[in-house]
């Protein structure tokens, strides 16, 4: 089960002021290469899983920012961390059609 839905802007500092758009990318795949559910939203991404499991997915995240130029990065996270279940979709339900 579930435990957290975390929430990440990850921004990078690229070296000569390029596009974030492709690290972005780069981000979000080593997310969905983890497996875990996440959806992606214009400002951030949200994750939901196990708090640990999300932790290492972002440490590989700003790890990965750094191995392809980043000089560094600043990732703004929220985090749900509900031990009795967290969902996107139960949060979310009552606003899709």
């Amino acid at each position: 089960m579930s435990d957290s839905l975390v929430s990440i802007q990850i921004i990078p500092k690229t070296k000569n002021g390029e596009d974030v758009i492709p690290y972005v990318d780069e981000a979000i795949a080593i997310i969905h290469d983890s497996g875990i559910k996440y959806e992606v939203h214009p400002l951030e991404t949200t994750m939901e899983g196990n708090l640990t499991a999300i932790f290492s997915i972002i440490e590989k995240m700003n790890q990965r920012m750094i191995e392809i130029g980043s000089r560094n990065v600043i990732s703004q996270v929220k985090i749900l961390y509900q031990p009795s279940g967290a969902s996107m979709d139960k949060l979310t339900e009552k606003y899709r059609p």
